[in-house]
Formats: C-alpha cells, structure tokens, sequence
C-alpha cells in the first residue's frame, strides 16, 4: 500500500517559499521569437489596460526604435526620468535603479515597465545587466514588466547564432527566465513580420532593408518561432510538474506524451526496449527505463543482463532507473506518476510461473492505474522471465546452505527451550517461540530461510506439543486452525521482515555514498592546487569502489585544442594515454564497459566542466561491470573534479591577472616619472642647439649642432609620446569633443607635417558631403599625424588618405605604397612597444600606432590595419556618427 500522506519537511519548505515570494515583486515577461513580433507594444498595453483597473504604472525605460505606434501607446504613461552616465568623454542615457526603488517604496504595489531584459548597462551602473536591476527591484516588492526575444537566452544563443549567421552577445541566465513569475508569449507569424517589416514598422528603411536580406529571412523566423514555443511549453511543463509535486497529484495527466519501459532480468526485456525505443522515436516522445528490485534479489547472471538492458535503454536515448520497492507494479506506478508518464510498457507472460490469482505485472499495473496505457509487448517463445530468486538448475550458493542449516539449528533449540518451559506455558503461546525464531532467521538470512523456518516450526510443534505428543496425528481439529494460523503468520512475517532488511540495507548503502560525496565536494572545496585534487578523487575511489584512479589533465600553458594530457602526480594506476586522450579530445567516455576502445583496463570519464574540458578521470575496473548506480556516481565524481580543477584554474587566472594589472600600473607610474626627468635636460638641449646656430660655426661644428638639435627633438617626441601613453591608460585624459568636419582635422594634421612629407605625395580623398563627426580635433589630429610619420618613414611613393560613410561609422584610410605590414601581426602592431621590423634602421619604439589605438578608442571607435591587395600597407580608422545638432536659425 502507497503511503500518499505529504511530507512534513517538504510541506514547510512550501510555506517558507511561499512567504519569500509573497514578499517579493512579481516578474512578468513578454516573450518572443525575435524583434518586431510586438512584445513592447503588448506590454504597453496591458499596462494601460491594468492602469484602467487602478493600479500605478510607471516607465522605467521603454525603446521605441523610432516605431510610431510604439511611440503613439506610450506617449501617455508617466516616466521615470533617465540619469546621466559619463563614459569616455560621451553622455549616456541610462535607467536610474535608485530612482525606481524610491518610486517603489512611495508606490506599493506598482508596476515598472522595464523593457529589453538581457540590455547591458554602461559602464559605471550599480549592474551590468538590466535582468539584475530588475532582480533587485522584484526583491524590494516592485512589480517588474518587461520583454525579452529568444536569442537572449544562454542555453539556446548558440542554436540561434548557428541558424541566422548572427551571435548575439547581449545575453541572460535561463534561470531568471524560468524563475518568471508569468510569461506572455507574443506570437506574429513570418509573413505577417515580414510584411510589418517592408511597410517599416520594425526598423528605419535603411535597416530594414539590410535585415530582411540577413536576419529576416523566413527560414531564420521560422526557426525562431519554433525555438520560442517550443522553450515555453518546456518552462509550462517545468511549472505543471511541479504544481503536480507540490499538490500530490496521484494520476496521470496526459497532457504530454511519454513512456517508461518496465525492464525484467530476462534476456527478452531487450525486446520492451527496442519496442519502446522504436515508439518513442516515431512519436516523437520522451521516454524512461525502469528496472525494480525487490528484495529477493538477483543471481549474479540476472543481474548482468539488468545492467546490459539499462545500458542499451541509455544508448537509445531514455533515462534510467533502478528502483528498491517490495512491490514491482507499485514501484512502477509511483514512478510513472511522479514523472508524469502515461504509457508503459511491458513484455507480455514475463513469468514463467506465478502463485494462482495473483495477476500478472500487466494486470497489476492495469489495477493500480486505471489512467495509464499499459502496451503489451510480444515476447518471443521460451523467453519467459525467470523466477527471481534464481535461475533454474543452479546450485544453491552456500550462503542459502547457511540460511537452511540455520533455519533448522533454530527449530531444534526453540524446540529445547519450549520442553524447559513447557511446565510454565500454555502449550499455545510455545508457539510464539517459534514465530520469534522465524523473525531472526528472516532478518538474518532472508525468505527462503524463513519459509523454512515456519514450516519446520509448525512440523516441530505439532510432533512434539499437541497430543498425541511424538507424532503428527492431531487429536483436536481445533489445532489445525492453529497450525495453518501459525504457518501463515510465520511466512507474512519472514517475508516482511525479510524485505525491510533488504531495504534498510540499500538506504544504508545510498546514505553511505551521499556521505561520501560530500566528504569529496567538502574536500575539494578546500583545494587550492590541482594536485590536491587528484589526491581526492583517488581517495575517494579507493574507499568506495576499492578501484585504482588516475586523473589527467593538460599541463599548464598548453595550446588550445592540442593539448596532450599527462598524469597528475598521485596516480594509483598508470592509464593507456592513447584512451584517455581520445576521450579528451572527442569529449565522451572511452575504454572498459562503454563501445569505444572496451579492451583498455580503465574506464576513462571526460572532466566537463562549464567553460571547457578540463582533463580525463581513469578508472581500473579490474574486470567489472559498472553498473548505472556506479556509473551515476562516476560520472558525479567526475562533473565535481571538473568544476574543481575549473575553480583552481580560475583562481590562477585572476592572480595572474592581478599582477599584471599592478606590473602595468608601476610600469605607467615609472614611465611618468621618468619622463617629466627628462623633459627639462631635452628642453635645455634644444636650447643649446638653437643657441649654437646664432653663433658663426664652421661646417663640420654645424652638422653636429643640427645633428644634437634633431636627436634631441626626436627624444622629446618620444617623452612626449610615453607621457601621452601613461595618462590615456590612467583615464585622465578628458575629451574636448566638438562637431567638426572631418576636412579640417585632417589640414589641420597636414600643416604640421608640412616639412616631414615636403618631398612626399599625398593624395587626399575627402568628398564632400561627409557629416561632421563630434570628436577631440587635437586628439584625432595626433592620431593622423602618427599615421602619416609612420606612412613616411616605412614607405615611399605616394601617401592616400580617403574617408567616406559606412553605416554607423566613417571610416578613415590612411595607405602607402612601400612592403606592408609583416602577415600575421597586424593586430600585434597595436600592442605597446611593438614594431614589425625590430631590425630596421628607422629610429622609433613602437607606441605611435599604441597610442592611436587609445585615441580612437577613447572615442568609442575602433582602427585595424591590412594589406592592400595591390601593395602597400592601410591603416583603418572608424569613428561613430552620431546626429548632429540643429542649426539654430538667425
């Protein structure tokens, strides 16, 4: 009988979840496939309908792109006002969190709108995401709305990148998705989108026209609206399972397809799973395998036929089972209701004997769940199930001699002691002895014993306590009631107590390795060096499997995607590398009991952690045969070694980074502080330079004043250059932006090199309907002077600069005619003190193009470098445009 009473400690962990979130702010999201399909335009009208009912509605930040009807529902709602965020020189717009938790604390019960869920703040925000601003705002007990496309879920990014050709790196946990307190799917089909899209409601014509040849493609929609429906049936399932759990339902739902295949230690049980597999694959279903063990147990060929089924069932994509239940169609029912499986599936006659009127597992099955499909399986001839126990012809093991022996061992002396106090007993309560004796062989030796035990215990007082005494003749019919009262009661109770010792011992075995487990994640949570983490999971091996490990991991500094593993120190075994690296690089398991390279000694489990693999674990079997439980708590030891030895590399990631950080910093301070050293004896050494030209000189005095002059001016630029470096990295540099045309920096950069390029060609390429750009004329200037000294130095023929729009930017080339720059090292040249030819004979130290980098960066750019096809070298600026202000009219 199914104990269906609720558990206590679960019922108080409700009611704690429950006043955590009475006190917390809702979290509605207004889901969809991707932009345009109308999820801030449904948001906004609900807010308007709720607003109607009398709640507050306020806008915390809403993004229109510029759609008109978008712009026309939210017109009417009050806002929050934005707050101002500095970041390099430019202004930025951004939600105010305090203001809303201000809002919040003088409104309850109000709804914020917060549109675009996975938005990164600008730099400088309490958070770097909107979804955690929003987290903190449902803490504080405001209601939050907002919308969120599919492609901003972490789990399916990837999937989304690898249909549309489009990654998207604005991102969210799925658990903030899962943890909604409400999602509203907003649903357009493709065509209606695409028809939204030409009449330009999605974005402004110029981008919709590149997004309906890119994005926008009916296949990519398609796709996409099938992921979006798809997640959220798997998150209304989520939440249907767990109202199931948390209401105790005791049926069945069919709302949702699945089977569970019930497998038997009979070799034709790979049939049930093959037919199911074959079902599930058709129909397109979930499926699960389950195997019940009750306590009479296995012989040892059973049992490895078990393990070969669950493993096939695995292979073939279901989840497995094994559970421990007296009762094999209650076990199962349970299990199909606690999942939520409305089909099973079982072979048909899967006993060959079985007691009279009582049904098979099929009728059993059909009994206890009037609710579930039960699908009959034709096995084939001859391959009905075994009894349990054993299989026939075997010869009883000499543990079951033991239990016999001792069955009759405990007949004798309970017949002893019964003749010592058969002058203080009633001849009736003798009997009890003879129970009692049959609970202690039960619980000692199990039911075989026992049922022998009782039937000797009845023989044994029949012959020797009911008249006539040294005979089984009965002299009063009376006592045969007894007898089969007495026998009767002596087989329930063997058999009762025998199952709860089975029970007890596989609860004491699981809670054994639970404590284990948390030994291990204890201990590697104290690690701190990946050696430390071998030591662990060999200890932890040995002690519960009594098996030899090794752990092996590439070593430090190794090439990505080459890396070769070696053992880490303490290994117990020394493992095939050729297995182990297989199953590093192909990322599965490898070696004995799975189907690639099964002759290898060890079982060899790839360490897979979040981020990437992190080695191999090996494990000597010996011989065995893992079974799933085994394989289960393989495969956790192994995801905790991962996570671990992930941790640790982790930790020596930011301690690296660390010193970097403060090597660069004392580097910028040294720098600093040697340069203002040698402003002032460069500055005396032009003077006495210039000094000396007033005064008559003879030739030769002449050049080596010229020559001091140059060398000294040369040592400037570059102080002036390590000074100029030291503050954009210090951040104190302040952009002094203004809208200018691109014309007049780039005159304004010719001018002063007018006697460096005096014999030069420079062509200059500037149209004339370029927008003006809002920039740091002197700090761009310097860049375009860099990149004209360097064009200078390194190249000869003519000089190009060419500027003209691209999309959101301008782009600006600077190009020669001379070698190029060296393959391969175009992004290097950008790196500080970095030169492509670290041979040539042209004076520099490599912070020109370092320096241009951090300019144009500062100005929220970006410049590259490449060959040009036809020769030469080209540097590319490209600098944001942004709407410049109205003239203002006179």
């Amino acid at each position: 009988m199914t104990d269906t009473r609720p558990d206590p400690d679960a019922l108080l962990a409700q009611l704690q979840r429950d006043e955590a979130a009475a006190q917390r702010g809702r979290l509605k999201i207004f889901f969809g496939a991707n932009a345009g399909v109308g999820k801030t335009f449904a948001m906004l009208a609900a807010a308007h309908a709720a607003r109607a009912q009398g709640r507050v509605v306020r806008i915390g930040v809403v993004e229109t792109h510029g759609r008109a009807d978008t712009e026309a529902i939210a017109r009417d709602l009050p806002r929050l006002a934005l707050k101002d965020i500095v970041h390099r020189g430019q202004t930025l717009r951004e939600f105010d969190l305090d203001a809303a938790l201000a809002w919040g604390r003088e409104q309850a019960g109000g709804v914020l709108l917060l549109d675009e869920l996975a938005h990164s703040n600008a730099p400088g925000s309490r958070h770097a995401k909107r979804w955690q601003d929003a987290q903190e705002l449902c803490e504080a007990g405001i209601e939050v709305w907002t919308t969120l496309n599919v492609q901003h879920l972490e789990s399916l990014n990837d999937v989304v990148g690898g249909i549309t050709g489009i990654r998207v790196w604005e991102t969210l946990p799925d658990k903030v998705f899962d943890a909604a307190d409400e999602v509203v799917v907003v649903d357009l089909p493709p065509d209606e989108l695409l028809q939204r899209l030409k009449e330009g409601k999605v974005y402004l014509p110029n981008q919709a026209e590149r997004a309906a040849k890119n994005f926008f493609r009916k296949g990519n929609l398609l796709a996409l609206r099938e992921l979006a429906l798809r997640r959220t049936a798997d998150r209304v399932d989520d939440q249907m399972q767990a109202y199931r759990r948390e209401h105790s339902a005791g049926t069945v739902w069919p709302n949702r397809e699945s089977l569970l295949a019930c497998i038997g230690p009979a070799a034709a049980s790979e049939k049930v799973v093959r037919s199911a597999a074959r079902l599930a694959q058709q129909l397109g279903l979930d499926w699960h395998a389950v195997h019940v063990q009750t306590a009479q147990g296995l012989s040892d060929a059973a049992r490895q036929r078990v393990q070969r089924t669950l493993e096939l069932a695995q292979s073939l994509g279901a989840r497995t089972a094994e559970l421990s239940a007296p009762e094999v169609a209650a076990a199962l029912v349970g299990y199909a209701r606690e999942h939520n499986l409305a089909r099973l599936v079982v072979g048909r006659r899967e006993q060959a004997w079985r007691w009279p009127g009582r049904p098979s597992l099929a009728e059993a099955l059909s009994r206890l769940a009037d609710e579930m499909d039960v699908l009959q399986v034709a096995l084939p001839t001859g391959a009905r199930e075994q009894p349990a126990a054993a299989t026939r012809g075997a010869l009883i093991p000499l543990q079951a001699w033991r239990g016999h022996a001792a069955a009759l061992a405990g007949v004798a002396l309970t017949t002893a002691l019964a003749h010592v106090l058969l002058g203080f007993m009633a001849p009736t309560n003798i009997a009890m002895l003879y129970l009692l004796n049959v609970v202690g062989v039960a619980l000692r030796f199990g039911r075989g014993p026992a049922a022998l035990a009782a039937l000797l215990g009845v023989a044994a007082f029949d012959f020797a306590f009911v008249e006539p005494r040294g005979s089984f003749a009965v002299g009063d019919a009376q006592y045969l009631v007894t007898f089969a009262v007495l026998l009767l009661v002596g087989l329930v109770i063997g058999q009762l107590a025998a199952g709860l010792q089975a029970q007890a011992r596989a609860a004491q075995e699981r809670e054994r390795r639970v404590r284990g487990l948390y030994t291990m994640s204890r201990d590697l949570g104290a690690a701190l060096v990946v050696e430390q983490v071998a030591e662990i999971a060999t200890r932890f091996l040995r002690a519960e499997f009594g098996a030899a490990s090794a752990v092996l991991a590439p070593p430090p500094g190794a090439t990505p995607g080459r890396e070769m593993l070696v053992a880490l120190p303490g290994a117990g075994v020394q493992p095939d590398l050729g297995v182990a690296q297989w199953a590093f690089d192909h990322g599965q398991p490898a070696g004995q009991g799975t189907d690639t390279l099964p002759a290898s000694p060890c079982l060899m489990l790839p360490l897979t952690a979040p981020m990437r693999l992190r080695g191999v674990l090996a494990v000597q079997g010996q011989g065995r045969r893992w079974s799933p439980e085994e394989r289960e708590l393989l495969d956790t030891c192994a995801a905790l070694l991962a996570i671990s030895l992930e941790r640790i590399h982790y930790i020596e990631v930011a301690q690296q980074s660390t010193l970097q950080i403060e090597s660069e910093r004392l580097r910028n301070s040294l720098l600093t502080a040697v340069s203002h050293d040698l402003r002032t004896p460069l500055a005396a050494l032009v003077g006495l330079a210039d000094a000396l030209k007033l005064t008559p000189l003879n030739t030769p005095q002449a050049e080596v004043a010229d020559a001091m002059r140059r060398s000294a001016l040369r040592m400037t630029a570059l102080v002036g250059n390590l000074l100029d470096m030291a503050r954009l990295q210090s951040g104190t540099v302040q952009l002094n932006r203004h809208w200018l045309p691109l014309q007049e920096v780039v005159g304004s950069a010719l001018a002063s090199l007018e006697e460096a390029l005096i014999d030069r060609e420079v062509v200059v390429d500037l149209p004339a309907d370029l927008p003006l750009v809002e920039l740091d004329a002197v700090l761009i200037e310097r860049v375009l002077v860099n990149l004209l000294e360097n064009a200078a130095k390194y190249a000869a023929g003519a000089i190009r600069i060419r500027a003209r729009t691209a999309g959101r930017h301008v782009e600006i080339d600077v190009s020669d005619a001379g070698p190029g720059f060296p393959a391969g090292l175009e992004d290097k040249l950008f790196d500080k003190f970095e030169r492509g030819d670290r041979e040539s004979a042209t004076p520099g130290v490599g912070l020109g193009l370092a320096i241009c980098k951090a300019i144009v960066e500062a100005h929220d750019g970006r410049i590259s470098a490449h060959n040009v096809a036809t020769g030469g070298a080209c540097v590319r600026v490209e600098l944001p445009l942004g709407q410049p202000p109205a003239e203002k009219p006179e």
